[in-house]
């Protein structure tokens, strides 16, 4: 390999790693610590996302713990790659029953949308992250 074609393979893993960070840093904030600042320092709203769909109050703290877990998962390099990949299943799995949840029992566009842009962000991180890895083991 030349040094032009390093530089190259340099410079497209560092865009690649600038993609994965942003939209991984907007799931960190997201996913986990509004979810875990809403626990410590507001926590009569912690349903104040499930209650109205029918969910029982635990289940709020569930999903708050599953979040949590998820994006440490993948935002830790040292995470073995199958934790990594159940972590975005799980993630993946959140947000699409939030729009089914939201589209069958409130009807709100606002509230349907939300998860979907969230999974986009979620899809741009998990490909990115998987295109760094390509980059690095080539």
């Amino acid at each position: 390999m030349t040094v032009q074609q390093r530089i190259t393979v340099e410079a497209t893993i560092n865009k690649y790693k600038i993609i994965f960070w942003v939209a991984t840093a907007i799931l960190i904030l997201w996913e986990g610590v509004m979810p875990l600042s809403t626990v410590f320092f507001a926590p009569e709203y912690v349903n104040a996302g499930t209650k109205p769909l029918g969910y029982p109050d635990y289940f709020a703290y569930t999903l708050i713990v599953c979040k949590v877990l998820g994006v440490i998962a993948i935002s830790l390099p040292k995470i073995p790659g199958k934790v990594r990949e159940w972590a975005y299943a799980g993630l993946t799995f959140n947000l699409i029953f939030a729009f089914i949840s939201h589209a069958a029992v409130d009807r709100n566009i606002g509230f349907m949308l939300l998860p979907i842009v969230v999974l986009g962000i979620l899809a741009i991180s998990y490909a990115y992250g998987n295109k760094i890895r390509k980059e690095q083991l080539a």
